[in-house]
């Protein structure tokens, strides 16, 4: 419908105007309190599920048995000293995909190396919360060798520019 170009038609606009921006900001700050509770309730907010996980009926994160395996054995052999081009490769060569079907890259480990969630860590945004849901590795694999050689070496082998929390 055309609003007329009259003085009641400046008013109707900006009227409109004002409505449509308080139902942005209203549905805003629904959304946002709606994670929150999702984030209190250790519930899957959205987003891609880690390797390894399957998010439940409930929206919680459980333990994928067909993947969870292959999360421990990617975290022991990198412990153990294999180079990521070698887990990279031999992952590809099995046919093992990443999460979005893709093929496992540097970047697709780094991800899964320095994901809290594999010790059993939620978090969103400002909320941590520790055992909050199925633990894959054990807290010393993911302290020990891993941080080390993800977060004090200058010369890994991830591509510059990666953050690592």
């Amino acid at each position: 419908e055309a609003i007329s170009e009259g003085a009641e038609g400046i008013i109707l606009e900006s009227v409109l105007e004002g409505m449509a921006e308080y139902y942005s900001a209203d549905l805003a700050e629904k959304v946002t309190r709606g994670m929150t509770e999702n984030a209190l309730k250790c519930r899957f907010n959205g987003g891609t599920v880690p390797f390894g996980y399957m998010i439940d009926e409930e929206q919680h994160y459980q333990i994928n048995p067909a993947q969870a395996p292959l999360v421990i054995e990617m975290f022991r052999r990198y412990a153990g000293g294999e180079s990521i081009t070698e887990i990279i490769e031999d992952l590809n060569a099995r046919g093992i995909r990443t999460s979005r079907g893709n093929r496992f890259n540097k970047n697709s480990l780094a991800r899964i190396f320095s994901n809290r969630r594999y010790i059993g860590e939620y978090a969103y945004k400002d909320i941590a919360v520790p055992d909050a849901i199925p633990a894959i590795i054990s807290k010393d694999i993911f302290a020990a060798d891993l941080y080390g050689r993800l977060c004090h070496s200058q010369q890994n082998e991830f591509t510059h520019g990666i953050v690592i929390i």
